[in-house]
């Protein structure tokens, strides 16, 4: 591969895979390498049928492929990527040099490809609730600044029972002003003035906040790897996010039987939409997850929206909140959820200089 392939090659967010005409790895991408566990040098002449074995949906699709279709895509199947594993996945497979009868087959994992389009669909919602935000909070700041006023100078002059009306009026103006302020949280949309971040440091502070308040019965539980290398961002924005989930956790776990255990590790072969032609390699990651009920499955797939809330009193704010702080240092957010056991899961990148 030339110098500009090379890079486009290795930034493949998925594992692909050159297939020569006899049915040997030709060359493989640090994806591949990754789902593997084998590098690429060692992959290189090994056959389909060694490595992913014989009748195979994945050597099947390579004989589709052969016999002259141009291009052969199988959705929903299952390839066995080592023993006793497979991966849901959806596999493509074209020809990639008709000179040399070769074949480029690619592995998008079903799990990952659905995460990174409902990553993208949740920082749409969040873009067009920022939009909303622009223009309806002047408009509804200006009527609400009169109506506190009138208030307050009808308070002023009022009988006892009409008074205490005044300052009911008074107090629903507040109430909603702070609304205001939660949405105008989307509002700011300057670039995040990047810096090497600890992200262990952002952790205690958010566990030590917890502890110090609403959280003070419940175990937490810390799995740091102190290998980690530093994040990129900005700390009190990322704090804010990590916050936000501690915060919905303590709300979700038992007071007295509550745990939450909160992770970090190193892994490799995830890349994100970072803008433009640009993705970001996301090896650092953050876990949080508690043993509470779990959020209800119709919710699951939303929970990142603007506005969708299981909480009676929630406004929808906070995980959208999440997902666009996370968005804008490049990384990305998920959530799995199952009676018991509720993961976030944030994947950020490196500091680089």
């Amino acid at each position: 591969m030339t110098v500009g392939y090379d890079a486009i090659w290795g930034a493949l967010p998925f594992p692909a895979f050159v297939i020569a005409r006899d049915n040997s790895v030709e060359l493989s991408n640090p994806a591949a390498e990754q789902l593997l566990n084998v590098s690429s040098r060692q992959m290189r002449g090994r056959s389909v049928t060694e490595m992913f074995g014989k009748n195979t949906v994945f050597a099947d699709t390579i004989d589709k492929a052969r016999t002259g279709a141009d291009r052969v895509t199988q959705y929903n199947v299952v390839v066995s990527v080592a023993e006793n594993t497979t991966l849901p996945c959806t596999l493509k497979v074209c020809n990639f040099d008709n000179s040399n009868n070769t074949l480029l087959v690619i592995i998008e994992p079903t799990g990952s490809a659905e995460k990174i389009h409902r990553s993208l669909t949740h920082l749409s919602a969040v873009r067009t609730v920022t939009t909303m935000a622009g223009m309806f909070a002047h408009e509804i700041r200006n009527p609400l600044a009169g109506i506190s006023g009138a208030a307050q100078l009808l308070g002023m002059n009022a009988e006892p029972d009409d008074a205490e009306l005044a300052e009911l009026i008074g107090q629903e103006a507040s109430r909603i002003g702070s609304l205001v302020d939660r949405v105008e949280s989307f509002i700011d949309q300057r670039p995040i003035e990047r810096q090497a971040v600890n992200i262990h440091d952002v952790l205690d502070r958010a566990i030590r906040a917890a502890q110090a308040g609403y959280a003070r019965t419940i175990r937490f539980i810390k799995e740091f790897d102190p290998s980690l290398p530093e994040a990129s961002g900005d700390p009190d924005m990322l704090l804010r996010a990590i916050q936000n989930i501690v915060k919905n956790a303590t709300e979700a776990v038992d007071d007295h039987r509550g745990v939450i255990r909160i992770r970090t590790f190193y892994q490799t072969g995830i890349r994100f939409s970072a803008g433009g032609n640009r993705t970001e390699s996301l090896p650092l990651q953050v876990e949080i997850v508690d043993n509470g009920p779990g959020i209800p499955p119709t919710l699951i797939a939303e929970v990142f929206e603007p506005f969708v809330t299981s909480k009676a009193e929630g406004s929808g704010l906070g995980l959208a909140l999440v997902s666009q702080t996370v968005a804008a240092h490049g990384g990305m957010v998920e959530c799995e959820s199952e009676n018991g056991r509720t993961v976030f899961r944030i994947r950020l990148p490196v500091w680089q200089m």
